[in-house]
Order: structure tokens, then C-alpha cells, then sequence
């Protein structure tokens, strides 16, 4: 099983919709945690957003980086320059991904217009996920 780490500047919005997608589409093939450079609390309309997809993250908790030292991660994952940059250094073979998602959070406009990013980065993110599973964790279990 490989264990994959989502990381953002706050872990409150494009990490936490990540973690949602990466352990809908890869189930039982890898573990799958999310952690920012800082900590902001789980956005609320990342939840919402998500709930319209029939994913939960509700449950989920905004975690630093520095606490997930100790384990092995096969790959991390960057969704923002931020954390890209920011990013430390993880001993072993990981294998580094990284994209650069909008920030949903920094929208502006009426309630609407800020959901309607949230919508639109939130299935930017879902395709990746769904791309990244099929190519990192699918493929290389198919190896084995």
C-alpha cells in the first residue's frame, strides 16, 4: 500500500478536496493524508463543495507538514507554488508531483461566484485525482 501526501500552504481547501478525491478513487491501494506548511482549519466551503460530490470530508482535521515526518510517503503531492517551494525535504525514493490549483478561498463576488470557484477548482482537482491514481497507484500495482 502506498502512502500518499497532498500538501498546500493551509491545508484548509485544495489539499483537503485532494485527500477527498485521491482516497475516493484509490480505496484500500493507498493511505492517503494531507498537511500544510501552515494550518488554517478545513475550509467550509471546500466541505460543501465536496458534499455536492458525495464525498465527506467533514471529519477531516488541517495538519502541518512536521507531523508526518516519520512516515515512509511514496510520493507527495503539491498543489500550490507555495507549498512547492516550501516543500522539505522526505528521506527515501519519493517521487514529487506538483500542480498549481487556484486558491478557492481568495475568491471574490456574491456567495454564488465564490462557490462557483469552489466548483471549478474543486473538478480540476477531481480529474487530477482521478489522472493520478490511474497512473501512480493503479499502474504501479499493476506491476507487482
Amino acid at each position: 500500500m502506498k502512502n500518499i501526501l497532498v500538501l498546500c500552504t493551509g491545508n484548509s481547501c485544495r489539499s483537503q478536496i485532494a485527500h477527498g478525491y485521491l482516497q475516493h478513487f484509490a480505496g484500500n491501494a493507498a493511505r492517503i493524508y494531507s498537511a500544510g506548511i501552515e494550518t488554517h482549519g478545513v475550509n467550509p466551503k471546500a466541505i460543501q463543495v465536496m458534499a455536492e460530490d458525495h464525498i465527506d470530508i467533514s471529519h477531516h482535521t488541517s495538519n502541518n507538514v512536521n507531523e508526518y515526518t516519520s512516515i515512509p510517503f511514496d510520493a507527495v503531492i503539491t498543489v500550490c507554488d507555495n507549498a512547492n517551494e516550501a516543500c522539505p525535504y522526505f528521506p527515501g525514493e519519493v517521487k514529487r508531483f506538483h500542480n498549481n490549483f487556484p486558491d478557492p478561498a481568495k475568491a471574490t463576488g456574491t456567495a454564488e461566484e465564490v462557490l462557483a470557484e469552489f466548483r471549478q477548482v474543486r473538478d480540476l482537482i477531481k480529474v487530477y485525482s482521478l489522472n493520478f491514481v490511474n497512473s501512480f497507484i493503479n499502474q504501479s500495482n499493476e506491476r507487482k
